[in-house]
């Protein structure tokens, strides 16, 4: 559930906002209305236009058409030091050459505070960020962990409305990056700045975000919260970016009363809920954890042969070869209510009509 419009001066507007580059259009129209205090993930693949649409926001580049607004301020034509916005980028472009504390301060200075208010905020940034003790190290003497986190602190120093993130988490390994998601909500969540962070890492956006908007060549394809997108793609883009997916081609039955559809596939007939014309070509979109791979002669299942067993700690990820040549993924969470089956044997794939969608071929 996003965030209430607490802070309505956080609130941000975009209008159509669009942005070419020569014969290459980089943001399409895009409109969107964040919530005060929300957290929010641009995702998509490199060169759908989050990070240009990004740096619109912050003012490091001009929008051909469209409005940027946050609170009741337009900030369309204002350069970047005139709005209420800092920007952090994925270099963390630290000083080298001063400490931890210099860093924090410098960006500081120009506010009209006197050293002790200075240093009385480069102590509560410290803290708020755990690097208490670190004020006199030099960036080449953290850890990368901790030198996002003083990027991160001194993107807050000046109390921006909005902080806007461009890939923060991109140079971590994998461990750290999962410690820091949680880090980085709870920061947010203290402060109740809105973020808006870019990001290709579909997981990453669903650990974060209050709602995710989905970028394609420079478009804002669907907006929602992480189970919305997940359960619900609007498309079969969207169901790939968002993570692994099943989809099977087919045609569209008649419309029929209740919530699901028929659709023939070369696996046979298949339900799921959706809409369209009859006869149209469309996709069966189902997430491999919601297939059920059983035993040999299971009544409500497709029958198939176990191609691959895979053990990934916490599940099984199942390939299953159809009669037809159609391979599907499945995933079991261990432990197992019953024996797992091997590799070769027959098998039986079952599909729950409620767990698949249909979406545009």
């Amino acid at each position: 559930m996003h965030a209430a419009h607490s802070h309505p001066d956080r609130r941000l507007r975009l209008e159509r906002v669009s942005k070419r580059f020569g014969g290459h259009q980089a943001v399409d129209a895009v409109s969107l209305d964040l919530a005060g205090g929300e957290f929010f993930c641009l995702l998509g693949p490199s060169g759908c236009g989050k990070s240009t649409l990004l740096r619109l926001v912050a003012g490091f580049e001009t929008p051909d058409s469209g409005a940027i607004r946050l609170g009741e301020a337009d900030l369309t034509a204002l350069p970047p030091h005139r709005r209420p916005v800092n920007m952090m980028f994925q270099s963390y472009a630290l000083f080298p050459h001063l400490s931890v504390a210099a860093n924090l301060a410098y960006g500081l200075k120009g506010l009209g505070l006197s050293r002790a208010q200075i240093a009385e905020r480069v102590t509560s940034l410290l803290a708020l960020v755990r690097l208490d003790g670190f004020e006199s190290r030099r960036p080449d003497k953290l850890s990368g962990g901790q030198r996002q986190r003083v990027a991160l602190a001194r993107a807050l120093a000046r109390e921006p409305r909005l902080l806007l993130l461009d890939e923060p988490l991109g140079a971590l390994d994998r461990a750290l990056r999962e410690e820091t998601q949680g880090e980085l909500r709870a920061i947010q969540k203290r402060l109740g700045t809105s973020f808006v962070v870019v990001t290709h890492d579909a997981h990453e956006a669903m650990a974060l975000a209050d709602r995710i908007g989905v970028m394609e060549r420079g478009r804002l394809v669907q907006v929602g919260p992480a189970r919305d997108l997940y359960e619900r793609p609007a498309s079969r883009y969207v169901a790939g970016l968002l993570g692994d997916v099943n989809l099977i081609e087919g045609r569209l039955g008649p419309a029929e009363p209740g919530a699901f559809r028929s659709v023939e596939t070369a696996l046979g007939l298949l339900r799921a809920s959706g809409e369209g014309e009859a006869g149209v070509r469309v996709v069966v979109a189902i997430r491999p954890e919601r297939l059920r791979v059983g035993g040999e002669g299971e009544a409500s299942g497709l029958p198939g042969t176990l191609t691959e067993a895979t053990f990934l700690g916490d599940r099984i990820r199942y390939r299953v070869t159809m009669a037809d040549g159609t391979a599907l993924r499945a995933s079991a969470a261990l432990p197992l209510s019953g024996p797992a089956p091997s590799v070769g044997q027959a098998v039986t794939v079952a599909m729950p009509s409620d767990s698949a969608r249909i979406l545009p071929a």
